[in-house]
């Protein structure tokens, strides 16, 4: 190896650590449901829904008994390690563009606030139907950045980044559909999110203003 090929691995390398340092919440948020689910399954497994609910998944009949902190531990938890990669790569692939658009804080609020937002509209709409079963996922927090996505891109004139509207729309409208064409998917919260994380974004994504003059702070 000579030693311009050793400059470029160690230009690129240091390029990829400083686009982490510019989405540190999406990492922190990827790293904490990995971890999250790693102790889960090596304490009596995510696929196991008895444990599942001992851990914290959501379930309406031990929320609307006190139970409220569900609403938000369940956005951490995940069935098997297919649900917990599906929800981190579409994660990856645009929560870094939304913490880089609205800022950091702005970002979580969205993130967290859509997902205990989505699954509010999950519990009300199984209390009407009286069907109830145990669920976890942090996509109806995925989907409130998708949500939220559609907006800023909306406002950006229909491009964000690298992604136009029409590529953000047909990207959601897959992910819609992939829910709603297979089983044992809370589609509620995922369409709760999406509608949570959209409104959020109009209250507090103002892109005329200065957005990271006190979040680049933190």
């Amino acid at each position: 190896m000579n030693c311009c090929d050793s400059r470029i691995k160690q230009d690129e390398k240091r390029s990829g650590v400083e686009e982490l340092k510019k989405e540190p919440v999406t990492v922190f948020l990827i790293l904490v449901n990995v971890l999250v689910f790693l102790v889960v399954e090596f304490t009596g497994g995510t696929e196991n829904t008895g444990h599942m609910l001992q851990c914290g998944a959501a379930y309406t009949p031990a929320v609307i008994n006190g139970e409220f902190y569900r609403l938000f531990t369940s956005m951490f938890l995940h069935f098997g390690p297919r649900h917990l990669g599906n929800n981190m790569l579409v994660l990856f692939v645009l929560g870094g563009r939304m913490e880089r658009t609205a800022g950091r804080i702005k970002y979580l609020l969205i993130y967290l606030l859509g997902g205990i937002g989505g699954n509010i509209l999950s519990m009300f709409l199984e209390m009407g139907t009286g069907e109830f079963g145990v669920s976890a996922g942090a996509s109806g927090a995925v989907f409130a950045v998708m949500g939220a996505m559609v907006y800023a891109v909306i406002r950006g004139r229909g491009r964000l980044e690298d992604l136009s509207l029409r590529q953000i729309l047909i990207m959601t409208g897959f992910s819609l559909y992939f829910g709603f064409a297979s089983e044992g998917v809370d589609n509620a919260a995922h369409v709760g999110g999406m509608i949570c994380g959209f409104l959020l974004c109009m209250l507090l994504y103002h892109p005329g203003k200065s957005l990271r003059n006190s979040e680049d702070l933190f």
